[in-house]
């Protein structure tokens, strides 16, 4: 009768188990890292004409109604705001501070107009109050 010898296992490293443990946790504190906390239902922007400050002094107002003023001065139209910036920087940037009350759909049809008159960037400033 013959008897086989089996081969003596060679013990393996786990190092590959510990690779993937290692990776794991990494992606899953990257993961947890990038969630934002949802915006707190409390907070609520700040209606610009109740603001005790200024607007910055190089921005576009869009009142409620839907007037506009730049540095203080009444405005008749987006086309009005872009002459006045165009003569300081040919490739502006518009920065909008739209009242609280102000309709969305003026808010976007003044974007509009304005990106259509070459605006690179439109921004829009806003307040937060943490109540």
């Amino acid at each position: 009768m013959l008897v086989r010898r089996s081969k003596p296992h060679s013990k393996r490293e786990p190092t590959i188990a510990l690779i993937n443990v290692v990776f794991l946790m990494l992606v899953f504190f990257m993961v947890a890292g990038s969630l934002a906390p949802t915006m707190d239902p409390r907070v609520r922007l700040v209606q610009a004409s109740d603001l005790d400050s200024s607007p910055p002094p190089d921005a576009l107002v869009i009142r409620a109604d839907g007037s506009l003023s730049f540095r203080g001065a009444e405005l008749t139209s987006p086309q009005a705001y872009v002459r006045i910036v165009r003569e300081e920087d040919a490739d502006f940037a518009a920065r909008l501070v739209p009242d609280r009350d102000l309709p969305a759909t003026r808010l976007i049809a003044v974007a509009k107009e304005l990106r259509r008159l070459g605006a690179s960037r439109i921004t829009l400033l806003s307040e937060r109050s943490l109540q």
